[in-house]
């Protein structure tokens, strides 16, 4: 891509929100934009994000981790023709933005076109948006955090069987964005969001076996409670004492709700429209085909209240709206912004995101695949034979051919039952053959901005003992 570069970003708009404390004057980025106009942009956008966080960590009843942090920048993007630059800047002096933008002019004059750069044209900018309920505008004490870890671990240790811990940790945070443009579009919000989890181990000496519970959420009200997460890591550790190995074999393979939403991340990856533009992707030429089961229906909802992948509004100031990417099992859409829209001569889909020193990329908001009909007991209980995933190891997947291959931990399925526990066993697959083979049960949970329910796909390939 034909751009330039100064100083990469501190913060990141992944999570955002509202004008808040520490953001600037809105007539700042008005002005900032003005200074480009005049150094001799023909077109500019800034972006403000900020955010402020505390992280708390105990283990084995000691606090081990108590940081709190606060950080903001500044990002302008200017174009002259069909050039473009990014700076950044933490400095929010008026003088110091003056010599920004002038620089930022300069660097744009330097570089190569880019024959997809551009602002989105006036007709395409959102004009309104809907309140999705991002911020609780509360924000937590250190003590009350410090409380809420040493509940879920003091769960944790309770359980019968758990030998030591990992330790648990919870956070709180709040971030802000704000969007101007010269295009005419200005608009900001405001996330706050909770985290807390629990790591522990069960048995002794080399047959010791770890695992976890995490929630996070918008809102605190809607986090799990500490002692859930504590009781439910401890449990987790505890079933997976005395792992046997897998016999290599062709079998159905479950994947637990923990670790499907992987599968349909695959797939996000797979309907970007910058890898479809460059020829990278395995789903490259298969748009209005079949590539899912039928009745599969995976959606990307931006507008989804309290969702953990919400946005109002893209970072290109375009709107977003709720799409079904699978519907019945056909492939409906690519993920677009606006230089991939131009690449591939389409509309943009309103999936822009970007950082304060870099251009957008198209990414998914709130992105899960529906729950099924059936129960997890129903989904397993016609399996003689076969694996039920609960933790994924490593990341072997190619994303041009498809190509599937990871470690995997979990239980052996007999009899429609989970029989024993698992380890040191490797799935494969093809990601097309699996999507087509793919079952869904009907326990889907909302746990971050990727879910799934729990998934079945037949006839993939366990590597074990030999």
């Amino acid at each position: 891509m034909a751009t330039a570069k100064k100083k990469a970003p501190s913060t990141h708009p992944k999570k955002p929100t509202a004008k808040a404390a520490g953001a600037p004057d809105a007539n700042l980025l008005v002005d900032l934009l003005k200074w480009a106009k005049q150094a001799g942009a023909d077109s500019a956008d800034a972006l403000f994000v900020n955010g402020e966080s505390i992280s708390v960590a105990q283990r084995l009843g000691k606090r081990e981790k108590l940081e709190s942090s606060e950080g903001r920048d500044l990002g302008l993007r200017v174009f002259i023709g069909k050039r473009q630059a990014f700076v950044s800047s933490t400095d929010f002096a008026p003088a110091s933005l003056r010599t920004l933008a002038s620089r930022a002019v300069d660097m744009a004059r330097a570089v190569p076109e880019d024959p997809t750069c551009g602002i989105a044209p006036e007709e395409l900018l959102a004009k309104s948006w809907p309140d999705l309920d991002l911020d609780d505008k509360g924000r937590p004490t250190a003590k009350k955090l410090l409380a809420m870890a040493a509940e879920a671990e003091d769960a944790a240790r309770a359980v019968k069987g758990v030998t030591n811990s990992e330790g648990a940790e919870a956070g709180w945070g709040r971030s802000s964005v704000v969007l101007a443009a010269s295009n005419g579009f200005t608009g900001s919000y405001r996330r706050s969001g909770y985290s807390l989890s629990c790591a522990v181990l069960a048995g002794e000496g080399t047959g010791m076996e770890r695992d976890y519970e995490w929630s996070s959420a918008v809102h605190l009200e809607d986090l799990m409670a500490a002692a859930k997460v504590g009781r439910t890591a401890g449990k987790y550790a505890v079933r997976r004492l005395n792992p046997r190995k897998a016999q290599s074999a062709k079998v159905p393979v479950v994947f637990d709700r923990r670790v499907s939403g992987s599968l349909i991340g695959h797939l996000a990856g797979a309907i970007n429209g910058r890898a479809v533009a460059r020829g990278t992707s395995f789903l490259k030429d298969k748009m209005d085909k079949r590539v899912f089961a039928p009745g599969i229906r995976i959606l990307d909802n931006p507008l989804r209240k309290r969702g953990l992948g919400s946005r109002p509004f893209d970072a290109e100031g375009l709107p977003t709206k709720r799409t079904a990417v699978i519907d019945d099992g056909v492939l409906t859409t690519w993920l677009l912004d606006l230089a991939a829209a131009r690449q591939l001569n389409l509309a943009p889909t309103g999936h822009a995101s970007r950082g304060v020193s870099g251009p957008p990329s198209p990414t998914t908001s709130n992105f899960y695949l529906e729950k099924g009909e059936v129960s997890v007991d129903e989904l397993i209980g016609d399996i003689k034979s076969g694996l039920y995933i609960t933790e994924m190891i490593g990341f072997g997947v190619n994303g041009v051919t498809g190509d599937y291959s990871r470690g995997a931990t979990g239980f052996w399925i007999e009899k429609g039952k989970l029989a024993w526990p698992v380890s040191g066993i490797t799935v494969a697959g093809n990601l097309k053959n699996m999507f087509l083979k793919m079952t869904a049960a009907n326990d889907l949970q909302f746990k971050g901005a990727t879910n799934a329910p729990t998934l079945r796909i037949d006839g993939m390939t366990v590597a074990g003992a030999q």
